[in-house]
């Protein structure tokens, strides 16, 4: 009998095999896809020799994760490149606020009204993300903080909205940029926590950088089983698990899916009825005969750029996808890789990718809005697409089960759903199954590249099977 199987080969999925096998258990991992990674792949999605990444491309969380910091990925080819600005957030006159490594730098692009405010805003907090980490990347209510002053004090601006923090800033460069971090949380920007996620963002920017894997996101994905590999471990792949019977006996089976996946597969019922799934993205990959030519110079050095710009504009735009509306000025995250990683695409080429907020389940097309936004800050760019691969909402769940109805988080974030996540529990990885636990991205800490639901998860799967789970 296999001491644990884990369901699912994403990210979180391989993390916790990795530090289940590394205890000297035996694991196994099933996954559905015929390769694995889950939001952390590398496709040739438009033309032979771009190499894009169809979900995550940019990883402030990847680098900066305690679960991955603990692991010898570089050594199974993990290799992170950093562009000269980790994010750019540009504005139509040719301007743009910047989230540099640097504070001062950062500061500087907000001007003279809101630098001070911006230095003394993150001053408290820099120089200590790695117990930072440690103590918000988790179950909040599950042990003491490392380091209980700064988690306390970090919690009093934490757990406001970003509406509001953005109102100790008098101009809208400083504005747009916290209202451009916050959205990443795809919820309206009124909500509960929004503050700490940008705030979260912009210190990883500032203490590890926005950087992304040489040869796209795969590379994690692989490095990840590379040392899994190394402990005993092994991959299965184009293995669909319908019910657990599918699967060899084990004592522990951990599922990197959806919670109502997981609900199906295990047999539970109606567990996971209250889950709510949040908006969707529509998501374009592009090949490029040249740079995107963004009138912003700050904006042809970074590897994320925002496209708002102003905080009215970003917040509009989360507010429509959360009501049901279709997107007509959208926000966008884009990632421009090959700036750094110039292998993703060929001599001279470039590869990139834009993706703006649209309604869960959305079944529209988005690419004219998408794009008339884009040459709202780089005129000329539709003449550089050679090919351009869409996904909305219905495409992204075809290729990856966890995103129900598009939602990339597996999961609302809005209000409290950030922490609360799937539901309220003592511990959001054990399930009423005795043998059956979660640990994908619908658990805390949540969405992103960082392993840290699966690290979480796989330390309770260890003390339940040594029988101190508590």
């Amino acid at each position: 009998m296999l001491d644990a199987v884990v369901i699912g080969a994403g990210p979180n999925g391989l993390t916790a095999a990795v530090e289940l096998a590394r205890r000297g258990l035996a694991v196994e991992v099933f996954e559905a896809r015929g390769t694995i990674g889950g939001g952390a792949r590398t496709e040739e999605l438009t033309l032979p020799g771009f190499h894009h990444d169809p979900c995550s491309a940019a990883h402030p969380f990847g680098i900066g994760s305690p679960a991955f910091g603990a692991m010898p990925l570089a050594r199974h080819g993990l290799e992170w490149l950093h562009a000269d600005l980790p994010m750019a957030h540009p504005f139509p006159d040719g301007t743009a606020a910047v989230l540099a490594r640097s504070v001062a730098e950062t500061a500087r692009s907000f001007g003279a009204h809101d630098a001070g405010t911006y230095r003394r805003l993150v001053a408290p907090f820099v120089g200590k993300w790695d117990t930072m980490a440690q103590d918000f990347l988790r179950t909040q209510w599950l042990g003491l903080p490392q380091d209980p002053v700064t988690y306390a004090r970090f919690g009093l601006t934490a757990m406001q909205p970003v509406t509001l923090l953005e109102r100790r800033f008098r101009d809208e460069k400083a504005r747009g940029l916290l209202a451009g971090l916050a959205a990443h949380a795809m919820a309206p920007l009124g909500g509960f926590g929004t503050s700490g996620l940008a705030m979260m963002f912009a210190l990883a920017g500032h203490e590890r950088g926005w950087p992304v894997a040489r040869g796209g996101s795969q590379a994690i994905s692989d490095a990840l089983a590379g040392l899994l590999g190394e402990h005993g471990g092994t991959v299965h792949t184009d293995f669909e698990v319908k019910r657990l019977d599918d699967l060899p006996p084990a004592r522990a089976y951990v599922f990197d899916t959806s919670p109502t996946a997981l609900a199906r597969i295990a047999g539970l019922g109606n567990a996971y009825r209250g889950v709510r799934y949040g908006p969707s993205v529509f998501k374009i990959d592009y090949a490029l005969s040249g740079p995107v030519p963004w009138t912003a110079e700050a904006a042809r050095r970074a590897g994320t750029v925002h496209i708002g710009p102003t905080s009215g504009e970003i917040g509009a735009a989360l507010d429509a996808a959360s009501r049901g509306a279709d997107p007509t000025v959208p926000f966008l995250i884009t990632t421009q890789p090959s700036i750094v990683d110039p292998g993703r695409a060929p001599e001279g080429k470039h590869t990139f990718w834009a993706y703006g907020h649209v309604p869960n389940g959305w079944e529209g097309d988005a690419t004219e809005v998408v794009e008339r936004q884009i040459e709202r800050f780089a005129p000329g760019f539709r003449d550089l697409v050679l090919a351009r691969a869409v996904a909305g909402p219905p495409q992204l769940a075809a290729r990856n089960a966890n995103y129900v109805g598009g939602d990339t988080a597996t999961g609302s974030a809005a209000g409290l759903r950030l922490l609360i996540r799937p539901k309220l529990a003592r511990v959001p990885y054990a399930t009423a199954h005795p043998a059956v636990f979660l640990c994908s991205q619908a658990t805390p800490p949540g969405p992103g590249v960082h392993g840290m639901s699966g690290h979480h998860a796989a330390r309770f799967v260890w003390r339940h099977l040594r029988g101190d789970a508590r």
